[in-house]
């Protein structure tokens, strides 16, 4: 459960000098630019690549599902994909924060992209000449390590392009072209696929994306960043986070929900053999499932633009939970095309409500200076449950066959929203997510 999206706001139109119109400072501040961040050339730059990169990893993924499932017809391979890329990024978690605190994020950035455009190449290569799993998995743990890196320093990387007042602007707009990609993304790389016959040709098309971000970086000019607090990385500091949320028996619940529903409900890694084995759609037809939870996340999080803030989050937050289980119940067992299809859409809406309210807890129940160290444990736990999920369910789908494992993961996930609502009972009575919000 990863993709955060943050309130939308409503343009305002500017006066011209000839108008007349004046509007007033009050006004402004109540309705903000929606095209703020917009304005400024380096975030134009940076938004443009943020989206090739998203895009070209969706494509890639499609690729590797389809392409390793075709050749090994092993599922355990599938969860492979994920946990070759997750290794890395446990390893090298707080290295890589320290690293992109002390050193030019610029440079970082695009030292990243230079070794993800070998690695996709290699890729590209190994799929041509149908090289053995282990190179592949080489690539992946590479493209798993870079990321490590890439991640951390191109998000901070914001924050030198656009003024401090338009960050939150900045984030919305990253949020929807991510969402934007995982939409578009899967579906291209399976009618690439399906177009060429072979994944060949995607992963060059990756690398192509990767060097023409790359490129735009040169051309960004970026603020100095800030002299970094000696012990912000440390590990005694990542421990006062996990300390502070031991404490804080809420945000505890929601993390806990959010991480175990990824990971028992890991229903995405298993779609190259829904689509070949069990709904016969083809590449392309798995290019849509694979777009379909993003779709739904789109979906709900322009819904939960339009409405007001929740009123009884916690009892949203465990209902929401237990929709994501019961669709993937119902997704496992389904053998119609369009039902697996809604039902994905479903998982990704009830997604969406999940991570709206744990970002939202995270950020107003947790004091200023608590931030950054609350939200590097949150990060390292949620981030890499979807690759731990994934492999999770290449190995249960591979002891008792796919069908089973998908099912078995939605019964789970219900399973743990019970024991949340039974151990957890501040989730049960939580109302507001603001503490001192009142009901109405």
């Amino acid at each position: 459960m990863h993709q955060e999206t943050p309130e939308q706001s409503i343009p305002l139109p500017e006066a011209t000098p000839d108008s007349g119109i004046v509007v007033s400072a009050a006004v402004r501040k109540r309705r903000p630019d929606a095209y703020r961040a917009l304005r400024f050339r380096d975030f134009r730059l940076l938004l443009t690549g943020v989206f090739l990169v998203f895009f070209s990893q969706q494509m890639m993924t499609v690729a590797l599902g389809w392409e390793l499932y075709a050749r090994t017809r092993s599922a355990l391979v599938l969860g492979g994909i994920g946990l070759a890329q997750v290794i890395p990024v446990i390893l090298l978690f707080l290295p890589a924060g320290y690293v992109a605190d002390r050193f030019s994020r610029k440079h970082i950035v695009f030292t990243g992209l230079i070794v993800l455009v070998l690695a996709a190449l290699g890729l590209a290569t190994l799929s041509y000449l149908r090289g053995p799993l282990l190179l592949i998995y080489v690539c992946l743990i590479a493209i798993g390590g870079v990321q490590s890196f890439y991640n951390p320093a191109s998000s901070a990387l914001v924050s030198q392009v656009v003024p401090e007042q338009a960050f939150e602007n900045a984030t919305t707009w990253r949020s929807s072209v991510g969402q934007l990609s995982a939409v578009l993304g899967p579906a291209s790389g399976g009618f690439l696929i399906g177009l060429f016959h072979g994944a060949t040709l995607v992963y060059v098309l990756g690398a192509v994306l990767f060097l023409m971000f790359a490129l735009l970086v040169l051309f960004m000019r970026v603020r100095p960043q800030q002299t970094p607090v000696s012990s912000a990385r440390k590990l005694s500091s990542l421990l006062d986070g996990l300390r502070f949320l031991g404490r804080t028996q809420v945000m505890l619940a929601a993390i806990t929900l959010d991480l175990f529903a990824v990971l028992l409900g890991g229903a995405t890694t298993l779609l190259p053999i829904f689509a070949q084995d069990i709904l016969h759609v083809g590449p392309i037809g798995l290019g849509w499932l694979q777009a379909a939870s993003s779709l739904g996340a789109v979906c709900m999080a322009l819904t939960l633009a339009q409405r007001p803030p929740f009123k009884r989050a916690g009892r949203v937050l465990l209902l929401a939970v237990s929709g994501f289980g019961v669709a993937t119940i119902i997704f496992g067992l389904s053998h119609w095309f369009w039902l697996s299809f809604l039902m994905l859409i479903l998982l990704g809406a009830f997604d969406n409500i999940s991570v709206v309210i744990r970002a939202t807890l995270l950020l107003v129940r947790t004091p200023d200076a608590m931030r950054g160290r609350v939200s590097a444990v949150s990060s390292l736990f949620i981030g890499t449950s979807n690759q731990l999920g994934g492999f999770e369910s290449g190995l249960t789908a591979q002891l008792f066959g796919p069908i089973p494992a998908v099912v078995l993961g939605g019964i789970g996930t219900l399973l743990v929203v019970t024991l949340v609502a039974i151990y957890w009972p501040e989730m049960r009575k939580l109302g507001p997510l603001r503490e001192g919000a009142v009901e109405h």
